[in-house]
């Protein structure tokens, strides 16, 4: 893995079993290229393999990310270049989703094109108020087809359509208005708000987090019925957690309770 391209930092914002992940091309506003997208998925699977609770995703320099790297798609282009391109970015999104642990998108100044994308695969997002956000490949005559997959999972379906057709940006405001982010902070407070969302995840009994995500995902691409019963399910073997019936007999007990910790 390149250092160079993802910087990985452990027990982040002092929180442990925290770890940030810092996009590190600030002179290409970290736009994805190659390099990046395996150096990210990468980390991300070494993340979903150790003991982390928490992963905070962000980016150096100006930007979260510029979406893909244009020059570098543009050097050799090719339909099976770009089949491949597009299959391993998106591997490495899902990759997000499919991890056990919460991704905290860190927003500052631009997220577009697949960098909207990565803001919107993230399971939660906090963003500085001079954040902003677009997916304006069509701008290029470029229809951002992949993250509209994210993006209309995130806002409604005439909102994403809007942005996809438009190309147009939208503020951190209005991101939140409509549900791409989940809190805006002002850029001096925006690790602290960050570090306040990380600590209240990571506090919590990791089994139960990583089983509430597989379920949210599952649940959330079914029908009601069939999302019941994966939700029966998963609550049933959660109350079969130590952490559980812990969590359970201390509510009756009217006390703290005493996480396991595994």
């Amino acid at each position: 893995m390149n250092e160079a391209l993802v910087m990985s930092e452990p027990d982040a914002y002092g929180v442990e079993g925290a770890v940030r992940l810092t996009l590190n091309r600030p002179e290409a506003f970290n736009a994805l290229s190659e390099a990046m997208l395996d150096a990210l998925e990468h980390e991300l699977q070494d993340i979903a393999q150790s003991q982390a609770r928490v992963v905070v995703l962000g980016g150096a320099g100006r930007a979260f990310c510029a979406g893909h790297d244009l020059k570098e798609m543009r050097a050799a282009p090719s339909l099976d270049y770009y089949r491949a391109l597009f299959e391993r970015c998106s591997r490495m999104m899902l990759t997000i989703q499919q991890m056990p642990q919460p991704v905290i998108a860190r927003v500052h100044g631009i997220a577009t094109a697949a960098g909207c994308q990565l803001v919107a695969m993230c399971d939660l997002a906090v963003a500085s108020g001079e954040a902003r956000f677009a997916v304006s490949g069509v701008n290029l005559g470029l229809f951002c087809a992949t993250p509209s997959v994210a993006l209309s999972r995130n806002v409604s379906r005439k909102e994403a359509f809007e942005m996809l057709v438009t190309g147009d940006f939208i503020d951190a405001h209005t991101a939140l208005e409509r549900g791409l982010v989940n809190r805006v902070a002002s850029p001096d407070a925006l690790d602290e708000a960050v570090g306040a969302l990380a600590k209240s995840i990571a506090t919590k009994p990791r089994a139960a987090v990583a089983a509430g995500k597989r379920l949210f995902y599952r649940q959330i691409e079914t029908g009601i019925e069939d999302a019941y019963a994966l939700a029966s399910e998963t609550m049933a073997c959660n109350m079969m957690d130590g952490d559980a019936l812990e969590g359970t007999q201390a509510f009756i007990e009217k006390r703290p309770a005493r996480w396991s910790n595994e």
